[in-house]
């Protein structure tokens, strides 16, 4: 590369020989870039004044010390003066007489990059012929020949005006390529209206931003290029913009799922407003974590449970769980025995969840992720709002584009649609007719949204509860039955995760209630191991047990961390599930703690029914995967195929 890059130069320097002018080029440091041969002796310079990088400073100094000049009062000040002109980086032309006598010609152009390149042409013979021409020509007028010599003279100075033009010209439409090489590998909109709301230049990453839209809308009018959904939104910012008013603003468009944040600069001329300029960018992920971030809501409904009882319960429903699920494997049990199986299992984990959020009113809510099917949850609902639905009115449920597990709070996420169901059942209720109908509509959104919506055939929602029915202790139920806190809870989910609630009146009639939440796919399922249970309680150990064997895992139990760091030696243990509680004087952290540092340890995950508060489960989770009880299979399973080593 480099002999390459030397032959070049070498065939640069040749082709610059040849030219009959002398010419220099000098960067915007005003060192010598670059010189021909013809340069060198026309000025009779040295040799280290013809190298690159030497200085123009010090060529000048040269050629005025030999008298290029002619005589020279104060050389430093000339110097000065002569590079503080060249540092001006302006196109010049002008003639002038040599010491020797001999007359040539300056034409200089800046270069875009800084500096300027410069020609010297010898025009002596030029000017011979025009003094022999004045004086022998005794019938053309002495205004006739100075007209000719000047008219000469203005053509050479057009030429070197029409060369810095072209040089201008170039530079312009390098800027103009590099410009928009630019704007078009920005991850947002760059755009330019005119006063008639029509595009005078577009990026091509319109599509970016709203993915259904034209790639190339120069010369379309802003309501054709962005559609009515976009328009309607942008317009007000947009008029206020055309009114000399800069603005930055975000709005949702439902139809291609995004939140956009756009600024609208305004360009002013001598008369006013000319047009506005357009920066346009996606911000739905952005949107999503800030909602998230900025969730705060607290809501003191009741004293905290204390740590004993939520421990006792939790234990409880994990046995309940375990019950279940080994029932559920038995053969030949009826369908309807099987439905009831379920339904037990979905009332158990509610129960969990309640218990998790009753432990959770004196501090903020937090999720627990897994990885949740949701054709399987909405089953679970089925099974548990069914028999509080009053005859004739029906359940209908679908789900399209979730074949995968989604990662979400099942229980959060089960609650929140249970209370949608029931709000709609008492709704329908309260309305004339005798039945009704209540769909809940799973589905995926580009990959960006989970949404569900809960819509009824009831009369929908009053003018005031569209105002008010997100705020905490907001009901409309006459008998005083309700708490008030089903929507709210429903919002604070929505927004916990990062997503948002939207209510609304149907046209066809009915309330429509829809919930969105960022998609997030669960992980795939954990190889099988060989897993060390660690669980003090003989009954939550067989059903964990169970669990684990159901998972493809090969199971050896213990009972207290001596027992389990001992057990821990044998050949082939990679995996280790514990209790945090445990009989003896070690807990299961400190067992983990020990195992962490051997050179070699196996993933380490703990186990509790512990509250969130408890200060020993919030040393545990800040160390490693916690699973609170009491928990299903899939969750058990998510847990386990997280990646994480101590």
């Amino acid at each position: 590369m480099a002999q390459d890059m030397t032959q070049n130069d070498g065939l640069m320097q040749a082709g610059l020989n040849l030219i009959q002018q002398a010419l220099s080029i000098y960067d915007h440091d005003l060192k010598l870039a670059v010189c021909n041969s013809r340069f060198r002796e026309m000025f009779s310079l040295p040799d280290h004044l013809t190298r690159k990088g030497a200085a123009f400073s010090e060529t000048i100094r040269y050629l005025a010390e030999t008298g290029e000049y002619g005589a020279v009062d104060d050389l430093e000040a000339f110097v000065g003066e002569r590079v503080a002109q060249a540092r001006d980086f302006v196109p010049h032309y002008m003639e002038r007489r040599r010491s020797n006598g001999r007359m040539i010609s300056v034409e200089g152009n800046p270069l875009r990059q800084g500096g300027w390149v410069t020609v010297y042409t010898d025009i002596t013979d030029i000017k011979r012929q025009e003094a022999l021409l004045r004086s022998r020509s005794e019938h053309l007028s002495d205004q006739l020949l100075t007209h000719s010599e000047e008219l000469a003279r203005t053509n050479r100075e057009l030429a070197a005006t029409i060369a810095a033009l072209e040089q201008a010209k170039r530079d312009l439409t390098d800027s103009e390529a590099l410009t928009r090489t630019t704007t078009e590998m920005m991850p947002a909109h760059i755009a330019h209206l005119d006063l008639d709301q029509r595009y005078t230049y577009s990026n091509r990453k319109l599509p970016s931003i709203l993915p259904d839209r034209a790639v190339d809308i120069t010369g379309m009018y802003a309501p054709e290029a962005l559609g009515d959904e976009a328009y309607a939104a942008i317009r007000p910012w947009l008029e206020r913009a055309y009114a000399g008013e800069a603005s930055v603003f975000e709005f949702n468009h439902a139809g291609a799922a995004r939140r956009i944040r756009t600024a609208f600069t305004p360009e002013t001329g001598p008369h006013g407003v000319t047009g506005v300029y357009v920066l346009s960018m996606d911000i739905t992920e952005e949107a999503q974590a800030r909602a998230a971030l900025a969730q705060s809501h607290k809501r003191e409904l009741a004293a905290q449970l204390t740590s004993g009882l939520a421990h006792d319960f939790a234990n409880l429903l994990t046995i309940i769980l375990g019950l279940q699920g080994r029932l559920e494997k038995l053969e030949a049990l009826p369908d309807q025995a099987r439905e009831m199986i379920a339904t037990t299992r979905a009332a158990a984990l509610r129960g969990g969840v309640l218990l998790d959020r009753l432990s959770n009113i004196a501090g903020p809510r937090r999720l627990n992720p897994v990885a949740t099917d949701i054709a399987t949850l909405l089953g679970d609902i089925r099974a548990l709002a069914t028999p509080s639905l009053p005859e004739g009115v029906a359940l209908n449920l679908s789900c399209s584009g979730l074949a995968r597990p989604v990662l979400t709070d099942a229980g959060f996420l089960q609650d929140s649609l249970l209370n949608l169901v029931l709000n709609a059942r008492d709704a329908i209720a309260d309305s004339a007719e005798a039945g009704g109908v209540i769909d809940i509509r799973a589905r995926n959104i580009r990959d960006l949204w989970l949404e569900f919506t809960v819509t009824d055939t009831g009369p929908g929602f009053t003018g005031d509860a569209l105002q008010h029915a997100l705020d905490p202790f907001y009901t409309t139920k006459r008998n005083e039955s309700g708490s008030g806190l089903g929507l709210s809870m429903v919002y604070d989910f929505a927004q916990l995760s990062g997503g948002h609630l939207k209510i609304a009146n149907r046209d066809c009639g009915g309330a429509s209630v829809e919930l969105r939440l960022p998609v997030k796919w669960g992980a795939q399922s954990a190889e099988p191991r060989l897993v060390l249970l660690v669980e003090d309680d003989p009954d939550i150990r067989a059903n964990i047990r169970a669990m684990l064997r159901d998972l493809g895992h090969a199971v050896i139990e213990s009972t207290n961390a001596d027992e389990a760091e001992a057990l821990a030696d044998i050949p082939g243990i990679d995996m280790v599930l514990s209790d945090i509680t445990l009989d003896g004087s070690r807990t299961g952290l400190d067992l983990a703690l020990a195992l962490a540092e051997r050179p070699s340890p196996p993933r380490l995950f703990m186990m509790t029914s512990l509250p969130p508060a408890n200060p020993l489960r919030v040393r545990a989770a800040a160390s490693f995967p916690l699973i609170a009880k009491p928990f299903s299979p899939p969750e058990l399973a998510q847990i386990l195929a997280t990646e994480h080593h101590a």
